[in-house]
């Protein structure tokens, strides 16, 4: 029985949507290309803060969730992104695809293991634990609005603390896969130097670096098609997690949209939704959105300042911490 939904069948690509402009492969510091906020919108915050005191939120997160804790963003001010992400068919068509990817992983791996929950990661856990929040859903892989103390997080895209054979279905964890690399690879971390960290937890190397790397194998098959429990750029949300979401929506009175630019469809999908349905929407990110038109309410703002101010206001006595 298939158990993923394939947006493309539905003419919803998983990618986003538009055109792009070329794609860099290296390197690039996107926490620094947007502009600063301009003064702060307190009418769209005072109808911001108004929809969450009502309760019942759906709360659904992107990139710019994680930004202030040190995990870039993919895309630039214009909403379009400037590095190239792994996509689904180049991992599990090419073995030399996976090495490259675990090589790199591997290099950034624990600097990414590494970031700490933000303000905002921990005001939306006080949100919930207030009760004004019905779920949590997040298109990050980073795992940090649970050590937030956030509980019941749908993971959209899965995340990159868990690692499944995709010929066996043997599943292990990201530690367990990169103690065996390390040991694998001794020296490998030195020759690879500090490179900065991108949106997937991996880093830029040369390629005559990446050849000399042993990429992991199943300790149960054999096979080398271990791959990250994450939905790469061209896969497929599975379909229970996506049911689920709409579950969620549809128990919600309202949607609030933090951090996302709303340009990969399986987190703007749920934005279509609920505007069909008459639930308000608010975003609250930096930049431009796909979604402009929709929310009733946008906000170009630092996550990590108006979510604890909008936590004291509509849930006085609770704080930031678990």
């Amino acid at each position: 029985m298939d158990r993923t939904l394939d947006l493309r069948a539905l003419g919803e690509p998983v990618t986003g949507a538009g055109s792009t402009p070329p794609l860099l492969d290296g390197p690039v510091d996107l926490a620094h290309t947007l502009p600063p906020p301009g003064p702060f919108d307190e009418e769209g915050y005072a109808v911001l803060r108004d929809l969450v005191a009502e309760s019942r939120v759906l709360v659904l997160t992107g990139a710019g969730m994680s930004t202030a804790s040190g995990i870039p963003d993919y895309r630039g001010p214009d909403g379009q992104r400037r590095v190239r992400p792994m996509q689904h068919g180049e991992f599990v068509g090419s073995s030399e695809a996976r090495q490259r990817y675990w090589a790199r992983a591997f290099s950034g791996w624990e600097r990414f293991a590494a970031a700490r929950p933000n303000a905002a990661h921990a005001a939306v856990a006080g949100l919930q634990r207030a009760g004004l929040v019905e779920g949590v859903i997040t298109q990050n892989v980073d795992g940090l609005h649970q050590r937030a103390g956030a509980t019941d997080v749908l993971e959209l895209h899965g995340s990159l603390g868990r690692v499944v054979c995709l010929d066996c279905g043997e599943p292990t964890t990201r530690e367990q896969v990169h103690s065996w690399l390390t040991d694998a690879n001794p020296g490998f971390d030195r020759l690879a130097g500090a490179g900065e960290v991108r949106p997937d937890g991996d880093v830029v190397l040369p390629e005559e670096l990446v050849r000399t790397f042993r990429a992991p194998r199943c300790l149960v098959c054999g096979g080398d098609a271990l791959k990250p429990d994450v939905v790469f750029f061209g896969g497929s949300v599975p379909k229970p997690v996506v049911e689920r979401a709409f579950d969620l929506l549809e128990r919600s009175r309202s949607l609030l949209v933090l951090g996302s630019s709303l340009r990969v469809m399986s987190g703007y999908r749920f934005v279509r939704r609920a505007a069909r349905d008459g639930k308000p929407v608010a975003v609250v990110t930096r930049g431009e959105t796909r979604g402009d038109g929709e929310p009733v309410v946008q906000l170009d703002c630092l996550l990590d300042q108006v979510l604890p101010r909008l936590l004291a206001d509509v849930a006085p006595g609770a704080d930031l911490a678990s």
